[in-house]
């Protein structure tokens, strides 16, 4: 890739043309405008400013408490930090399931008071006609397929998702009718990966994977995850790229230990 290439602002067109020429799409969470500046730099595509807020920023057990305020609040500490990756915000539960009008006032909100470049949301042809009030009043649309913790109540479960046929079937449909909607990608979690290997090669939009294989045009995972910060979550998709958790509690240790000792501040370190 130039570096002419690499520094061009990351769009919804642009991602279609990286899936036409093979190009893998990466994307990353952030939700605060410091480690979105080192998201954006280090070269992400796409950064998703997740309802996972409500799990890694707010210690909630599911996705669910998360309001539309809060991820407005996120978002918009994200889009401060960022000059080239595509922001996309997660509409939370509440904020578009069921009502149309309440879906397209909810995705307009978010993109007046946030900058940001779209919305994600959750579903297939249940939120069908959701998605497009949303894409008729010109507001870019991720789908999101699988495994969507929006609805956890429902399968009572995180486990894989679509492995009976009937479950696969309805999926790839699905993911069809996202598509041909005009959704710009869609997200599949935790579903087989020949099944998105499929889907990948069927719809014209990008998928991006999270427990889903190779064969998906990107992948997505959770900032907190990927970096070590958080070690109670340990998924078989997960890579770790690092161990910060160590690494910011040994630090920590060491400053608490350097105030009660009195060696912080030391000369040096004051005027």
């Amino acid at each position: 890739m130039s570096v002419e290439s690499s520094l061009r602002a990351v769009t919804t067109y642009r991602l279609t043309e990286m899936k036409q020429r093979g190009e893998k799409i990466a994307m990353l969470t952030s939700y605060d405008y410091s480690m979105a500046r080192i998201v954006d730099a280090a070269g992400v595509d796409v950064i998703l400013v997740g309802d996972s807020a409500a799990n890694v920023m707010a210690g909630y057990e599911t996705t669910l408490p998360i309001t539309l305020d809060m991820m407005i609040y996120h978002a918009r500490s994200v889009v401060r930090a960022v000059s080239r990756a595509l922001v996309v915000v997660d509409l939370p539960f509440g904020a578009y399931q069921g009502n149309s009008k309440v879906a397209l006032d909810s995705a307009v909100r978010i993109m007046k008071e946030t900058e940001a470049d779209a919305v994600k949301m959750e579903g297939g042809e249940e939120i069908l006609e959701s998605v497009q009030r949303i894409l008729s009043a010109g507001i870019p649309v991720m789908g999101h397929l699988g495994l969507t913790p929006q609805s956890i109540h429902k399968f009572g479960t995180y486990t894989v998702r679509a492995k009976e046929e009937a479950e696969a079937a309805k999926l790839v449909r699905d993911a069809h009718l996202l598509s041909d909607a005009g959704c710009f990608a869609v997200v599949l979690e935790k579903i087989p990966a020949a099944l998105a290997g499929r889907v990948t090669r069927e719809i014209s939009a990008p998928t991006i994977g999270i427990g889903a294989g190779g064969a998906c045009d990107g992948q997505v995972l959770v900032i907190h995850d990927m970096l070590g910060i958080n070690k109670g979550f340990s998924p078989r998709f997960l890579r770790r790229y690092a161990d910060l958790h160590t690494v910011m509690t040994d630090a920590v240790s060491q400053y608490v230990g350097d105030v009660k000792s009195g060696d912080f501040p030391n000369e040096k370190e004051q005027y």
